[in-house]
């Protein structure tokens, strides 16, 4: 029954979206819409591994720029279509996340943060030198003049972005109320206890990581053709990473949706700034409502929630 009204709600999203695309005039609303939905993947990506499992990944900058820099070489040399593109991102950010987390699992705490953070400064050295994706100077994407359906090309963007984070957000769910998800819990509450009553850690780790990878790299393979213009600096952006950590975090990290909670409000705070103030003020208010939710709610605005309902249950 939860299963079916998830889906009915999630169609329902969508089809909103599509309407939204022929009411809506003003195109900063889309704009503002695809960044918000670029950053609800990448926290839901960042929650399958730090959320779920317990193991902090400073590196999502770096697998989002796989997919952006997979976007880009795919288009440059045979300009494929964009279904293409995700699957080929999908498929190299997984193994990418997999050999990373072959390389790095055995790391725990800081160490595994570090290695991760190192991961992306390599990727990012490699860009950097890559002269067939425009090294450093960056290259320019050239978008299609019209698509079908959509009036312009930023709805069809804005439209397959939604549709992405609805499909991410349907991956984390059915991760986490399934098996592997009762074991990444199983680690995230204590990994050595999991392992003495049998539990494969390693394996569910590195399923972990290799879906995290996938879907921060599918985010990516549509920024070329909405900044139109790529460049180590903006595909490696530390505000992506920092996002991508404090969204799950403000949200609630226990629960799938918690990451989904968080990029709304947040990424929603910031568009509104970045249009009244300056973007260069959403660094500050990331790190201010970090420290807010990490006295007042540990476990974020879910976990708020969940701790103040099971209260009033307890008292009758």
């Amino acid at each position: 029954m939860r299963s079916l009204v998830f889906w009915s709600v999630s169609a329902l999203i969508f089809a909103l979206g599509l309407v939204a695309t022929k009411l809506l005039a003003n195109e900063f609303f889309f704009f503002a819409g695809y960044a918000i939905l670029q950053a609800t993947i990448m926290a839901v990506a960042w929650n399958i591994l730090g959320g779920f499992t317990g193991y902090v990944n400073f590196g999502s900058a770096g697998f989002f720029a796989v997919g952006v820099y997979t976007s880009v070489a795919l288009n440059k040399a045979f300009d494929p279509p964009l279904i293409v593109m995700l699957l080929a991102a999908a498929l190299i950010g997984g193994l990418i996340g997999l050999a990373t987390g072959y390389l790095t699992l055995r790391l725990r705490g800081v160490y595994f943060a570090i290695a991760t953070l190192a991961m992306a400064i390599v990727l990012e050295t490699v860009a950097n030198n890559w002269a067939y994706v425009g090294g450093a100077t960056g290259a320019y994407i050239l978008t299609p003049k019209t698509v079908l359906f959509f009036d312009d090309y930023i709805e069809f963007l804005f439209a397959l972005m939604l549709l992405l984070s609805l499909g991410a957000v349907a991956i984390a769910r059915q991760l986490q109320l399934s098996r592997i998800g009762q074991g990444l819990s199983a680690i995230r509450d204590d990994e050595i206890a999991a392992e003495c009553m049998g539990v494969p850690t390693l394996r569910l780790k590195l399923v972990s990581t290799t879906i995290m990878g996938a879907l921060m790299a599918l985010a990516g393979v549509p920024y070329p053709f909405f900044v139109t213009y790529v460049d180590p600096l903006s595909a490696f952006d530390l505000t992506i990473a920092v996002n991508a950590i404090a969204m799950p975090m403000i949200g609630g990290t226990a629960l799938w949706f918690g990451p989904v909670v968080g990029a709304l409000l947040l990424g929603s705070v910031q568009q509104i700034v970045t249009v009244t103030v300056s973007s260069a003020v959403n660094v500050l208010i990331v790190g201010v409502l970090l420290v807010i939710f990490i006295v007042v709610a540990p476990q974020g605005i879910v976990g708020l929630i969940r701790d103040q309902w099971r209260k009033r249950r307890a008292h009758g």
